[in-house]
């Protein structure tokens, strides 16, 4: 988001900030300045805080047996059965 243009004596200071992130805020004597300051700090910031996300393939294996049980609504899981369930719990 841009803010209001001031002045500095007879040239133009620009200031603005990320809408979304508005800590990330960028000046300069031009918009092209301000901009690449905001993208500058944004790679920056999306470097230190944003972390890629792992995606896990929810399988029956990774609940136990008193979650499945709680979740379970008929379906068949993959390698799921009952009967070798109520065998681990004894």
């Amino acid at each position: 988001m841009e803010q209001p243009i001031e002045w500095k004596g007879n040239l133009p200071f620009y200031r603005g900030h990320l809408k979304e992130l508005p800590f990330i805020t960028g000046e300069g004597s031009s918009k092209k300045a301000m901009y690449r300051q905001l993208a500058a700090q944004y790679q920056e910031y999306a470097a230190l805080n944003l972390v890629e996300e792992k995606e896990e393939e929810m399988t029956s294996s990774l609940l136990t047996a008193d979650q499945l049980l709680k979740y379970y609504d008929g379906e068949t899981f993959d390698g799921f059965s009952l009967r070798d369930l109520l065998k681990e719990d004894e």
